[in-house]
C-alpha cells in the first residue's frame, strides 16, 4: 500500500476512537508496526494528528458517532476481482433510461465503471459513487439529505423528510455485511434505517455479494431473504449456499471471475 493511502487510512481511523494503537493501524493497512510508527511521526510533525504512547489520537475528534463496519478504502481492495465481475453483471440488468437506486458499498461502487457510457436516473446514498458518476457519466444523480460518514463514504439521515421518498427506482442495488437463512445482515442500526427507506422506493431488490458473504454473520437483520429479487455473486459460491438462495425463491446470477473478470455470467 502506498504511503499516501496509509496516511489517509490512519487519519480516518483516528477519528473513530479516542486513541488508536499502532497495532490497530498495522492490521488496517497490512503494514509493519515500524512503518506505522514512521507514518504517525510524519503526520504528527504535519499537525494532522497527535502522537501518543503506543499510537495516535485525532487533533479534532469527530463529533458524529462512528458507524460499525470497516473503512471504505480498506474494504475496497478486498476481493476486488470478484466485486468487479459482480458489478458488471449488475449493470447488465439496467436498460437505458432506467431509474435505479445504488446503495453505498465497495461492491456497488464497482458499478460506476460500467455505468460510464449509460444514461440513467440514479439515486445513491454513497458519496463516492455520486462523486464518480457526476464526473464520469451521463446519468443524472440524486443524493438524499443527511450527514456524510467519511469512513464508509455514505450519506445517512435519521429523518424521514428527505428526498428519498420522492424518488422511485425500478431496481435497488445493494451490498450486505452477510447473507444467511435468516436474511440479509448489516452491522449498524443507522445503516439499516437508511437502507430500509431506500428499499421501500424500489420494485426489485438486487443484492451484490461476493461468495465469502454467505459465511459472514451479523447481529442485525436488514430484511428476510425472500424480500430480495436477485442475488449476484461470484463462482466461488458453495453448493449449499446455492440451494439456500434457490429455496428462498431468489434468482441467482453467478459471475465468473477467471481471466480478470472478462468472462460473462451464467444464471442458475
Amino acid at each position: 500500500m502506498h504511503e499516501r493511502e496509509r496516511h489517509r487510512i490512519i487519519l480516518s481511523a483516528v477519528q473513530e476512537k479516542p486513541v488508536i494503537t499502532v497495532q490497530d493501524i498495522a492490521e488496517l493497512t497490512e503494514a509493519s508496526e515500524a512503518t506505522i510508527r514512521r507514518d504517525i511521526a510524519a503526520l504528527h510533525v504535519q499537525g494532522k494528528l497527535r502522537r501518543v504512547r503506543g499510537g495516535a489520537e485525532a487533533v479534532h475528534p469527530l463529533q458524529l458517532a462512528p458507524l460499525a463496519g470497516r473503512h471504505f478504502h480498506v474494504s475496497e481492495s478486498e476481493n476486488a476481482d470478484k466485486k468487479r465481475a459482480i458489478a458488471r453483471e449488475a449493470v447488465a440488468l439496467c436498460d437505458e433510461g432506467d431509474a435505479i437506486i445504488i446503495n453505498g458499498g465497495t461492491t456497488t461502487f464497482q458499478m460506476v465503471h460500467f455505468l460510464a457510457s449509460r444514461r440513467l436516473q440514479i439515486m445513491t446514498n454513497s458519496f463516492a459513487i455520486a462523486e464518480h458518476l457526476v464526473k464520469n457519466s451521463k446519468s443524472s444523480v440524486t443524493i438524499p439529505g443527511g450527514a456524510i460518514y467519511r469512513e464508509q463514504s455514505i450519506i445517512l439521515s435519521p429523518f424521514d423528510n428527505d428526498v428519498t421518498r420522492n424518488f422511485y427506482g425500478k431496481r435497488m442495488f445493494m451490498g450486505a455485511q452477510g447473507v444467511g437463512s435468516f436474511g440479509v445482515m448489516e452491522s449498524d442500526a443507522l445503516i439499516i434505517q437508511g437502507e430500509q427507506k431506500l428499499i421501500n422506493q424500489a420494485d426489485e431488490l438486487v443484492l451484490l455479494v461476493d461468495s465469502t458473504k454467505f459465511q459472514r454473520r451479523s447481529s442485525l437483520i436488514l430484511c428476510p431473504l425472500q424480500r430480495v429479487s436477485t442475488i449476484i455473486t461470484d463462482d466461488g459460491i458453495a453448493e449449499a449456499d446455492r440451494r439456500l438462495v434457490e429455496e428462498a425463491g431468489v434468482k441467482l446470477i453467478v459471475a465468473k471471475v477467471q481471466d480478470k473478470s472478462r468472462n460473462s455470467a451464467s444464471v442458475a
